[in-house]
């Protein structure tokens, strides 16, 4: 019998979280001789009543594990405790509200069993706001040009993954985990499997600016240097305009008129432009340099405050991080 944990981080979820778990249980019930199950559940320090819920369904149900963390991490450090953490043969990361189509986890499961490392939802329509499909739409590009994303490969929030991906997966280390660039980094066996996208079940997104920007941030700077070379690029143009220039108002000076060339505005526009192009630049390379300056101090992924029907001492965490111990060691 094959297990397979569910990772589902959750924040702002408390009147959807009860549900995501019962369809889980149902729909697990239906493959009862073939699958068991565990649910991973993190709060991402929720300002609702969502940990009281879990610890209601984690008492009545040990299969139901719970992480409460001591402050925000956002969904990738959520993620990762609860990868961290995750035991069964095949791991499912999905939202907690309501939106992934549990009617299709077989489908979903199907491409590991045929041999593939990783299987992603691909909705043939997104049901959200303009504004996170907008974020979904710059994020697939942004991971496309600067990480190498294949254009006929779509990430979403509901997938599934083997065992030894995961392992591969949190053996990184550094605060700001990306889980797209993780995947791509670890494993070229991927596949999408068309579903249907549903309705939130209540409430709004919490998928702000900030965090899109923060995601956008993590995309550009944990998986590619690309940043750096298209600013080195974008200098070297500009001071080859700027060289090209100087050569023009020297002949101009020279041969074609004695009176200066008047131009204050259009000298203070073209000095304000490349004074914009190298404050952009300071600016990735200050980003990369901070990133740099947080991971040599060991800031954490997450802090986990309390655990409930997780044995510390033999979690797959556990194991995980004496693997660790033991490469750094060689």
């Amino acid at each position: 019998m094959k297990k397979i944990t569910f990772v589902i981080p959750c924040y702002g979820s408390e009147k959807t979280i009860g549900f995501v778990i019962d369809e889980i249980e149902k729909k697990v019930s239906e493959k009862k001789e073939k699958y068991d199950y565990e649910v991973i559940a993190v709060n991402d320090k929720s300002p609702d009543n969502v940990w009281n819920v879990l610890t209601k369904i984690a008492n009545k149900n040990k299969k139901v594990k719970l992480i409460n963390f001591a402050k925000n991490m956002n969904r990738p450090g959520a993620v990762m405790a609860g990868l961290t953490y995750a035991s069964g043969d095949y791991i499912v990361i999905m939202d907690d509200d309501g939106q992934c189509p549990m009617e299709n986890l077989w489908d979903l499961i199907k491409p590991l069993e045929e041999g593939h490392d990783v299987s992603m939802a691909k909705y043939t329509e997104y049901k959200q706001s303009i504004f996170k499909s907008f974020g979904t739409i710059v994020n697939r590009k942004m991971t496309e040009i600067i990480i190498g994303k294949p254009k006929d490969l779509n990430f979403t929030n509901f997938m599934a993954l083997k065992k030894y991906i995961v392992k591969e997966i949190i053996k990184y280390k550094n605060p700001y985990p990306y889980m797209t660039g993780l995947l791509l980094r670890t494993t070229s066996d991927m596949v999408n499997v068309k579903m249907e996208e549903r309705e939130r079940i209540s409430g709004n997104t919490n998928f702000t600016f900030r965090k899109m920007l923060s995601l956008w941030l993590n995309g550009f700077t944990a998986f590619s240097i690309k940043p750096l070379r298209i600013s080195t690029i974008i200098g070297i143009i500009t001071a080859v305009i700027g060289f090209i220039y100087g050569i023009y108002i020297i002949i101009s000076k020279l041969f074609i008129s004695s009176i200066t060339i008047p131009g204050y505005s259009s000298t203070m526009a073209v000095m304000l432009f490349i004074g914009g192009i190298i404050m952009m630049m300071l600016g990735i390379i200050g980003e990369y340099i901070g990133r740099i300056y947080i991971s040599i101090n060991n800031s954490p992924q997450y802090v986990i405050k309390e655990m409930v029907n997780i044995d510390k001492g033999e979690d797959n965490g556990e194991e995980n991080r004496k693997n660790r111990e033991n490469e750094e060691s060689k």
